[in-house]
């Protein structure tokens, strides 16, 4: 159940092959490990990918596929995770690792309005980047670690239950 469900969300490898950004993997993408998904490949994959959805850098698919190849777990499922936080999710979720890294530093809420601009962005970078960039890696670690036995939990479940459902059929 696990297995069919996460595939049905899964976009086709050979869409991922010919992305330009991850040509500069080269053969490396040829692994059938990286495409088979089983237990193992879906835990790691729901920790690499969860990661980097809370750290907030650019060309964040590129490092997730850059952490799934070593450890050989789907590359796909890796990608498609790191879009938890899109456009729309971002602000919150950034906003809460930053009350995380404030929590962690024992700092106080400093006061911020958003500007799109270069100047409010070095500025912020000494007054709230400090305990947004902790709490953003305190959150990514979590994310990962929640993520990684939650699939494992779950994928069990659903193997049980087959396995339950198998036997009582007979």
């Amino acid at each position: 159940m696990a297995k069919k469900t996460i595939q049905r969300f899964l976009p086709d490898h050979n869409k991922i092959k010919e992305q330009k950004s991850l040509k500069i993997f080269g053969n490396l993408l040829h692994d059938a490990n990286l495409w088979h998904l089983n237990r193992r490949s879906a835990r790691g994959a729901f920790s690499v990918g969860l990661f980097f959805a809370f750290i907030p850098v650019p060309f964040q698919m590129v490092l997730a596929a850059a952490l799934a190849i070593p450890f050989r777990v789907n590359l796909p499922l890796s990608i498609a995770l790191v879009w938890i936080t899109n456009p729309l999710t971002m602000p919150p979720i950034f906003y809460c690792s930053y009350l995380v890294g404030v929590f962690a530093l024992g700092q106080e809420l400093q006061p911020f309005h958003f500007e799109p601009t270069w100047a409010w962005l070095s500025e912020s970078i000494s007054t709230i980047g400090p305990a947004f960039m902790v709490g953003s890696l305190i959150c990514a670690c979590i994310a990962a670690v929640i993520g990684f036995f939650g699939i494992d939990y779950l994928w069990r479940r659903s193997v049980n239950k087959a396995w339950e459902a198998r036997n009582q059929a007979e």
